[in-house]
């Protein structure tokens, strides 16, 4: 019971800084929505289309489009609102058909159709299907072009509807997809999906490592000598001591996996798998962070390691770039991290649809990392509580 007092004594010391809620909860959500809006892709590719002037062949354009298969086409009012609406990452891209582009085509002319995209976060499975839709229409202008040169139609309009009839007695070319090897490029990830669970990797063992900072304060303001006084024994101190950043760990996950959930519809995969990553990562990283609170006599030089080792141990782990984009020497060196393993785990739960069952070699990693971190947490601060002085 007394353990449970001094993990609970632990979360409230935390978040008594009001600075410590925006950096705990805030901010990582801040940072999901950032890496999603800027480097995640969405599943289906959103464009936004402004036809100027209607007429046949803009509407048939735009109804070519809409048929595409995996592609979500939306009606803009004005070029304006269309640029705006792609700068804010409302679309992935956007579609201008000119006034003229009715005219142009009947008078034979070339006309331009304008795209809109930003080069960093441009899709290119949605610029392909675009493109497809486009150039099926332009192949069925040039054979309404050919037809009216060749005298078989008197107007390019007569020469649309002939190139619609001849066109589904055209045999069509089959292709036929397979795929070799295994793709290194997650799949089944949604736009913030991958971002969700590095942050939450990244902020837990943050977390963990600043948290542990507090023993430092907590020994200084002298108590555990005066709890030692008490009928209280170290066992309970180090239980405590463990609990308390564990439970503070929990508590970020909880609302960093909540908080994606309901604001960036980001889908967590099996439960009881997210579960057992999350108690075991923080196990990790409540024993980090405890070892490293004990090595240090004041607060500066304890935050400014745990900063260094927080920051340097989550980017080499995957969490800042992905691991799919790192070369196969430097992800097989990441994996001397915690970080890789758990995002390992993840890559399983959210992108493949995977249980439990598959996750169980990184999980296994996880728990020997816990109780080699854990033990040496404990024989540290066992040794610092009990050498403290009276």
């Amino acid at each position: 019971m007394k353990a449970l007092v001094i993990a609970r004594n632990s979360l409230r010391r935390m978040f008594r800084q009001r600075a410590n809620i925006f950096f705990v909860f805030i901010f990582p959500m801040l940072l999901i929505l950032v890496l999603g809006a800027t480097f995640g892709s969405s599943a289906t590719p959103r464009l936004g289309v402004v036809v100027a002037r209607p007429g046949p062949l803009a509407d048939a354009l735009l109804a070519q489009l809409q048929r595409t298969p995996q592609l979500a086409v939306s009606v803009v009012g004005s070029d304006a609102a269309l640029l705006t609406d792609v700068e804010r990452g409302d679309y992935d891209a956007g579609l201008e058909i000119p006034a003229s582009y009715d005219a142009a085509i009947r008078s034979g002319r070339t006309v331009t159709v304008d795209y809109v995209a930003i080069p960093s976060t441009g899709d290119q499975k949605g610029e392909e299907l675009i493109l497809s839709a486009v150039d099926r229409q332009a192949m069925l202008i040039g054979a309404a072009r050919f037809a009216v040169a060749q005298h078989t139609a008197p107007d390019i309009s007569a020469g649309l509807g002939q190139a619609r009839r001849v066109a589904p007695e055209v045999p069509a070319v089959s292709v036929r997809q397979e795929s070799a090897g295994k793709t290194t490029i997650l799949q089944g990830v949604s736009q913030f999906g991958e971002g969700a669970w590095t942050e939450l990797l990244l902020f837990m063992f943050l977390t963990a490592l600043t948290a542990g900072v507090a023993l430092i304060e907590v020994r200084k303001l002298g108590v555990p000598r005066r709890m030692l006084a008490t009928p209280t024994r170290v066992s309970t101190l180090v239980a405590g001591e463990v609990l308390g950043r564990l439970l503070i760990g929990l508590v970020q996950a909880l609302v960093i996996i909540f908080g994606s959930a309901l604001l960036f519809g980001v889908h967590w995969g099996q439960p009881i798998g997210v579960i057992a990553i999350v108690v075991l990562f923080g196990l990790v990283a409540a024993g980090f962070g405890i070892f490293i609170g004990t090595l240090f006599r004041t607060e500066q030089q304890a935050m400014g390691i745990s900063l260094l080792l927080g920051l340097g141990l989550a980017a080499l782990g995957g969490c800042m770039v992905p691991l799919e984009l790192f070369s196969p020497t430097m992800r097989t060196i990441a994996h001397i991290t915690p970080h890789a393993w758990a995002s390992d785990a993840f890559a399983k739960l959210i992108g493949d649809g995977d249980s439990i069952g598959a996750i169980l070699p990184q999980l296994g990693v996880l728990a020997i990392y816990a109780v080699v971190l854990l033990s040496l947490a404990t024989w540290r601060l066992r040794r610092v509580l009990v050498s403290a002085p009276a």
